[in-house]
């Protein structure tokens, strides 16, 4: 299954730090509206839009969570079941802004809006885990370096396609597939285009990676396209490999939630 707006999100995500910034610092949006998606389209989008504004459509308070703290769906611990299955409409406004809010300031109103709206209360906690390192193979990098226009990434399961992008937006993207922690050890510092395709296994992509609801029960497997694992596609295709270790990842405690009141 492809998740175009998923790759939005993500991307997004990435793009928002360099964005116009408001001359004032905001706690919260000035008007919030949420409301139950009740409807069987799985569609979903999420837009910081220029004006300080917020639109949110089939989103889970998880997807919610991962935006607003800047985390993967695996750090997220605790709460009931229906935060990665219950679905959203959201409309924020903020008053008095020019071009769309900084990424770090539209989290902390996107954090402030979930402990009105659903009585979020959270603490960090940091836990050794298993993670796995992404390091430079034995035959070397098999990397381009960027040369022409940027364009935005592109992502689905067993394939991604990046544009101007380091090794570390490489192993945030891993760590979505792989459903752990991937941190850059290549200790590689140029911008680079450079594409990956594998054969996802069980798991790997899957919705709940992107904090979505999962899949019907019913729905068809990726097609293979080459046989290769993602082990193996690493070093063949980029000359990078990643190794398992363990190691101290931050994780998001939910000591309690609500489901928000509609208005």
């Amino acid at each position: 299954m492809i998740y175009p707006a998923t790759c939005m999100l993500v991307w997004a995500a990435a793009l928002t730090s360099g964005l116009a910034q408001s001359p004032v610092s905001r706690k919260q949006f000035d008007v919030a509206a949420v409301k139950l998606n009740t409807s069987e389209d799985r569609h979903f989008e999420f837009h910081n839009l220029p004006g300080g504004n917020l639109t949110a459509t089939g989103v889970t308070l998880k997807m919610l969570l991962m935006r607003a703290y800047s985390i993967q769906s695996f750090q997220v611990s605790g709460g009931p079941d229906w935060i990665n299955i219950a679905r959203w409409d959201i409309r924020a406004k903020t008053e008095g802004v020019d071009g769309r809010l900084p990424r770090d300031e539209f989290g902390k109103m996107l954090r402030a809006l979930m402990e009105d709206r659903f009585q979020l209360k959270v603490h960090r906690e940091t836990r050794e885990m298993p993670v796995y390192a992404l390091l430079v193979a034995k035959t070397g990098p098999k990397l381009t370096l960027h040369a022409g226009e940027s364009k935005p990434g592109q992502l689905d399961r067993g394939w991604l396609s990046f544009n101007k992008s380091g090794t570390a937006a490489l192993a945030s993207e891993l760590s979505l597939q792989m459903g752990r922690m991937v941190i850059d050890k290549t200790e590689l510092t140029g911008d680079y285009d450079f594409e990956l395709h594998w054969t996802p296994e069980p798991g790997q992509g899957s919705p709940e990676a992107f904090g979505l609801p999962p899949e019907p029960s019913d729905a068809p497997e990726p097609a293979d396209t080459n046989g290769l694992t993602i082990f193996t596609a690493l070093p063949q295709q980029l000359g990078l490999r990643l190794e398992s270790q363990k190691g101290p990842v931050e994780i998001l405690v939910i000591d309690h939630v609500e489901k928000a009141s509609e208005n």
